[in-house]
């Protein structure tokens, strides 16, 4: 009997490239303008997408959105069992009072990373509003949070797993669901 793991391609670069535009002007739209937004991507690839909603921002905009990176290695519920990769340092350029926050991230499954970052956040500043801007909403929450801007919703079994690749991170762009593996 041999086992393997089936990879099925639910979005590609086109898919990713139109879901965050349309994510840039739903951020737009939500909060006037972009002027007191600052976007906070959660590494590893949330921060490369913040990075492109910023460019995106730019362009429907005119005006410099500031990026951070945050490294919430330390904030998740399960470092101390399961410390996963090295820390990065945090980096937010700007001071967060009172700004508008759009938290960014890839895919957005039992909500704990999330609150991690929300957690992350707090320590550094007190932002007039926390929002959530994420690729892909895969269900299957554990805790209360909800996305306010979402590229897809995905539909998935909690033995499924949805992974996001990202051309700066994994060298193209593309998201998929691998399925567990099949005993044949």
């Amino acid at each position: 009997m041999t086992s393997h793991r089936e990879n099925i391609s639910v979005m590609d670069a086109d898919d990713i490239r139109r879901a965050l535009t349309r994510i840039a002007h739903e951020i737009v739209e939500k909060n006037h303008g972009a002027a007191n937004v600052v976007l906070v991507g959660i590494l590893t690839r949330g921060a490369p997408m913040a990075e492109r909603l910023a460019v995106l921002l730019k362009q429907i905009e005119g005006a410099e959105v500031p990026v951070g990176k945050l490294d919430i290695g330390l904030y998740r519920d399960d470092y101390a069992t399961n410390p996963s990769r090295a820390l990065v340092p945090t980096l937010i350029p700007v001071d967060l009072t009172d700004k508008i926050v759009v938290l960014v991230d890839e895919v957005l499954f039992t909500g704990r990373t999330v609150r991690a970052a929300i957690a992350a956040l707090l320590d550094i500043g007190r932002p007039a509003c926390i929002q959530l801007a994420v690729l892909v909403d895969r269900g299957h929450r554990e805790l209360p949070i909800r996305p306010d801007f979402v590229g897809k919703n995905l539909p998935t079994s909690r033995i499924e797993h949805v992974r996001a690749h990202l051309k700066e991170v994994d060298g193209e762009d593309s998201v998929f669901i691998v399925k567990p593996e099949a005993k044949e």
